[in-house]
């Protein structure tokens, strides 16, 4: 099999980089007795995938004591979050695991029951199983759970090249978490999203010739101060302001942002689509969109006008509790602007019309005609890289294989683009081995059962009762892994590997960031290599090509097979700005066959899309009420349940689940917090601080009130992620996991048409205060992980 039969995970090619100098110190000096590494992180206990810059010091002895941001970064300039300057405690902290470790299945649920084994014996016993549950039920009766892992794209290939399953997972209703708002983009415009053109690939920056300034960015649901998130450096909107950009904010809930916002829209969550509308139907009656752009290069104008027509400002003022000239002023204000941009977050996912939501804001986008121009919206073009979505692989796997994925013949749209097996026919399919048992499973990077997974006990009780074997792939311990796997693989933190990072998951590369080896903790391998080493363990022949780990490297990550050098010499620039083109469907860079247009069968950016016409649902955008609103029209709903939840907003303590046992980060929020109204508060007699029980028909939580006026009376949120290291890890405790996890309170199943979309940011719930006091004890924390190496 050659390279290029691969639809490989994201690469830059070299001669993108070869002439690119190093812009500051080199990659690693000595500075006053230390040995400095500059390196750009991946992901935990940073962002992904952003690729901070990071100076890392080391002494003498070969321990890392200090972190510092590395001002030669061209984006991020020296600037760092509190994960990544906690990054000494992550890599010393006494709870890491750095050794493999076994315990019979029976002993699933005690944390005492794992004793340490070598690699070749842990290697010996994945061989042993995997080719007893193959044997007995196939490959495909393999499901690969990840998270968002320390290397991206390559957790991709642990399904299919290492264990050849066509059952990729990610554990979250819906897959609601940036693959609606891609798979939109791919079937509207041809390809893989876009964002905001902050002018990171330009070297000149904010004074680059190429670049305009953005005269305003709506920012949708999408909190990146504290997130950073899908690859996007967050004080960029900081720095543009600081230039003049305006802003409009969009949101529920009122951030650091918003307060700065020219127009604050805080709607009623769940309900961005009719917003959406209202604004594309005011740009059109009012004559505010580009007329060349849409001539030239829009399918289905008309049709869209017509549908939009029917969700005027009016209707989706009352609908969203918006005071209808805020609606007005937004969309005119947005599409008044050139350049605009749309920096689209996690709440465009989390609702079941989110795909509809999505296809409004790409609209958006392309009427005004803010697509792939300097400042507006960066499109990557046709060789990012992603023909396929690229968050699996196929070609390891026979096609009678692939077949059998689990949502394939349901859900074509989800399971094709982003080749997993649809999440909640999976949750089904453990549940009653219907169409076929799922026997074996592995984590790569994930928590799912304190992070991801919505009725995460029921997810629990699943993969507890189908999984006869499971591994768990991480560099902590944590309770996904405590209750349900056999086996545990350590591998290596961001300041023990090499490696490289794309930001946007390469789509929109603006950066191509470099891992450097800074220290060692017992030469645990990272995710590449391990892929690399148990892949050739349990199939030789599939990774033959490759006569290392480096080199596979270098084929799947820089597109190479100059095999031997190229990592070393192109990694040593730490950090490269990728050249970039604008306007390229004007250019035919947009379309595989080199022609002007978009990768679409019209070869436009399809406002009536083909592809949802195709996969059976509407091909003009629509609303849908959230089910579970607490509104006039479900009167049962509003009795019981009256308060909106909405849930998932990002923290700057932790990345998801991660770093609640790093006590630096665990001091900065030590409890999870249910924000909620004061008049609602003193309604309930509920004071700050006090824990609460929130509670709705599918589960409960039991929080911390934080009292503030960041959320209004009708609306109620809560943090995700929680889980409590500091406690026993036995079942039925499993550090807790299930006593404040808000995603109890959010169900499975709830999902748009084509298998997309999760009601989470739009749920109703109750709220009361209780007695029990479960304040956290920093002194246990600091005893139990504060103890550094």
């Amino acid at each position: 099999m050659e390279l290029s039969d691969y639809k490989t995970a994201p690469v830059v090619k070299l001669d993108s980089l070869s002439d690119v100098n190093d812009i500051g110190k080199p990659w690693r000096y000595e500075d006053d007795n230390m040995t400095v590494t500059r390196t750009c992180p991946w992901s935990p206990p940073g962002c992904h995938p952003v690729g901070c810059g990071l100076k890392l010091y080391v002494d003498e002895n070969g321990k890392l004591v200090n972190v510092e941001g590395d001002e030669n970064h061209p984006v991020t300039q020296g600037r760092l979050c509190p994960r990544c300057i906690t990054l000494k405690d992550y890599v010393y902290s006494p709870a890491r695991i750095i050794k493999p470790m076994k315990r019979d299945r029976a002993d699933r649920g005690k944390e005492d029951a794992w004793v340490e084994c070598s690699w070749d014996e842990a290697f010996a016993i994945v061989k042993e199983n995997y080719e007893r549950i193959c044997e007995q039920y196939g490959p495909e009766s393999i499901i690969g759970m990840s998270g968002t892992g320390r290397e991206g794209g390559t957790m991709s290939l642990y399904p299919t090249m290492v264990f050849g399953t066509p059952n990729y997972c990610y554990m979250q209703s819906g897959y609601a978490c940036y693959t609606p708002r891609l798979a939109a983009a791919a079937y509207i415009t041809g390809t893989t999203y876009s964002e905001w053109d902050y002018s990171g690939a330009l070297p000149g920056r904010w004074d680059d010739e190429r670049y305009e300034l953005t005269e305003v960015i709506v920012m949708w649901g999408k909190a990146p101060l504290e997130s950073n998130p899908d690859g996007f450096f967050g004080h960029a909107v900081v720095d543009a302001m600081r230039r003049g950009t305006r802003l409009i904010q969009i949101d529920p809930r009122i951030n650091w942002l918003s307060a700065r916002a020219d127009i604050h829209l805080q709607l009623r969550a769940g309900t961005d689509t009719a917003l959406a509308m209202a604004m594309l139907d005011v740009i059109i009656k009012e004559d505010l969109y580009d007329h060349d752009f849409v001539e030239y290069w829009c399918y289905g104008f008309n049709e869209l006008a017509e549908r939009v027509a029917t969700m005027p400002a009016e209707k989706a003022a009352e609908i969203c509790q918006v005071p209808v000239e805020k609606i007005y002023a937004a969309a005119r204000m947005y599409a008044k602007a050139k350049p605009a941009a749309i920096m689209w977050g996690l709440a465009v996912d989390q609702k079941t019309d989110g795909m509809q939501n999505s296809q409004c804001i790409i609209a958006l986008q392309a009427i005004t005609g803010n697509l792939d121009r300097p400042g507006g919206q960066l499109m990557p073009g046709s060789d990012s890289g992603h023909n396929e979505l690229g968050f699996g692989y196929k070609e390891c796997i026979p096609d009678e294989v692939f077949q059998k994925m689990i949502g394939l013949d349901q859900y074509p749209a989800y399971c094709n683009m982003i080749l997993n097996s649809q999440v909640d026919l999976m949750l089904e399919c453990l549940e009653t081995d219907k169409p076929y048992p799922i026997r074996m499973g592995f984590y790569m990077g994930d928590n799912a059962l304190s992070n991801c997974a919505m009725e995460p006990k029921r997810w629990h009780d699943a993969l507890i009762r189908a999984l006869e074997f499971c591994i768990g792939i991480d560099t902590f311990m944590n309770a996904s892994i405590q209750a349900t796997c056999d086996l545990f693989l350590p591998i290596a933190t961001v300041a023990e590997r090499e490696g490289t990072v794309f930001t946007h998951y390469a789509p929109c590369t603006v950066t191509a960031g470099f891992m450097h080896k800074a220290v060692d903790c017992g030469n645990l391998p990272s995710d590449m290599e391990l892929a690399y080493r148990l892949g050739k363990y349990l199939h030789p022949e599939r990774f033959s090509k490759w006569a290392n780990e480096h080199e596979l490297v270098e084929a799947f990550r820089l597109g190479v097979e100059d095999h031997g050098e190229t990592f070393d010499r192109v990694s040593q620039c730490v950090v490269a700005q990728v050249p970039i083109e604008y306007y390229k469907y004007e250019k035919g860079l947009m379309r595989p066959d080199g022609q002007p247009g978009f990768a679409t069968p019209t070869g436009r950016v399809e406002l009536w899309s083909t592809a949802y016409n195709q996969f059976g649902d509407d091909p003009l955008p629509y609303y849908i009420e959230p089910e579970f609103s607490p509104i006039d029209e479900h009167p049962e709903i509003k009795e019981e349940y009256p308060l909106v939840l909405t849930t998932g907003a990002r923290v700057t303590a932790f990345f998801h689940s991660e770093g609640r046992q790093i006590p630096y980060l665990r001091e900065l929020n030590p409890d999870p917090l249910l924000e909620i109204n004061p008049v609602t508060a003193q309604e309930r007699n509920i004071a700050d601080g006090q824990w609460v029980r929130v509670w709705n028909m599918f589960g409960e939580a039991l929080m911390k009130a934080k009292v503030t006026e960041a959320v209004d009376e009708k609306t109620v949120h809560g943090q995700h992620g929680w889980w409590f290291p500091e406690e026993s890890g036995d079942e039925p405790n499993l550090y807790g996991t299930f006593r404040s996890q808000i995603n109890n309170l959010c169900p499975n199943g709830h999902m748009g048409k084509l298998g997309f979309g999760a009601p989470n940011k739009c749920m109703c719930c109750n709220v009361e205060p209780i007695a029990e006091s479960y304040d956290t004890d920093m002194n246990l924390i600091w005893e139990k992980f504060g103890k550094l190496v």
